[in-house]
């Protein structure tokens, strides 16, 4: 009950978090564009654009969160926390599309620089990097899939925002204005990059892959080095939301085996799976002499 009532208040904070970033994002974004327009700079109401999306990207993994928090019912008998991994994938989808628009945008300026409001931009430039990296600070603290790629929309946006003052340094004293497009087009490429990373994570979850930091022969090896327990089958492994993992094994138990002494063994095989982060543990506890109601092909006690 602690491990669960632990996760509802991880979760929960997680979507004040997303919450935070969302309203700061939302916020920047309209200033942006009233900046954008005010400095006369192409490259700012393109990045106001990008954010807008980015806005929408948050609002959405907000939603899905704050979904992700419901308790079980008789629709969803674990719950809604894969909604969360939901908001991973679409968010991904939008950070793609939002990483190609920039790079397609900057790739005629390669041939034909746009000269932006140097000024301007520098001020503009150092805001984002203040409001955009207190957004990702704010971000660090979450662990599930859903945060991880929320935090590239805004750490995308703080490398842009470096890239900007960097240029627009440059710009003061020089009229070399094709940096900008050249270092959008890394910045972009760098972030597609890691976007795709977590895009083939998410679909893992989807697709219920064992969690890469569970080893299930290991877990069946500790199962085994339990007194009494002479084979493990049927041992299956999936997660939630990437953090959250779900487990159902069949334990088979010496033939003597007192109830006493099943009820023991369950408790400890319980401990070793929530040391391994297994919220939900289904357990099978069988008699050596006793046949699996599974497909007997797989079910060798010996």
């Amino acid at each position: 009950m602690f491990q669960s009532h632990k996760h509802a208040h991880q979760h929960q904070r997680e979507t004040r978090i997303i919450g935070y970033a969302f309203f700061l994002n939302l916020f920047f974004t309209i200033l942006e564009i009233i900046g954008g327009f005010f400095t006369n700079s192409i490259a700012i109401l393109s990045d106001a654009l990008h954010d807008f999306g980015d806005s929408l990207a948050l609002g959405l993994s907000y939603i899905l969160q704050k979904l992700s928090n419901k308790g079980s019912d008789q629709k969803y008998s674990y719950g809604y926390r894969r909604y969360s991994i939901l908001a991973a994938v679409i968010n991904s989808i939008i950070l793609l599309t939002g990483s190609v628009f920039i790079i397609r945008t900057a790739i005629p300026r390669l041939i034909h620089p746009v000269r932006p409001h140097a000024e301007g931009m520098i001020l503009f430039a150092i805001l984002g990097i203040i409001v955009n990296g207190a957004a990702v600070l704010q971000l660090r603290k979450g662990t599930t899939m859903n945060i991880r790629v929320v935090s590239l929309h805004l750490i995308e946006d703080v490398l842009g925002w470096v890239a900007v003052l960097m240029v627009s340094i440059v710009l003061l004293f020089t009229d070399f204005y094709i940096l900008d497009p050249i270092l959008s087009i890394v910045i972009s490429a760098y972030i597609v990059y890691h976007v795709i990373t977590n895009f083939k994570n998410s679909l893992k979850v989807f697709l219920q892959v064992v969690p890469d930091e569970v080893d299930t022969a290991a877990l069946e090896g500790k199962f085994k080095q339990i007194g009494k327990v002479r084979s493990v089958h049927h041992t299956h492994i999936w997660t939630l939301d990437g953090v959250n993992h779900v487990l159902t094994t069949h334990v088979v138990v010496d033939q003597d085996t007192s109830q006493a002494e099943a009820k023991a063994i369950k408790s400890e095989l319980k401990h070793i799976a929530y040391d391994m982060h297994c919220e939900h543990v289904t357990l099978e506890i069988e008699y050596s002499d006793e046949d699996c109601s599974m497909n007997h092909e797989h079910c060798d006690h010996d």
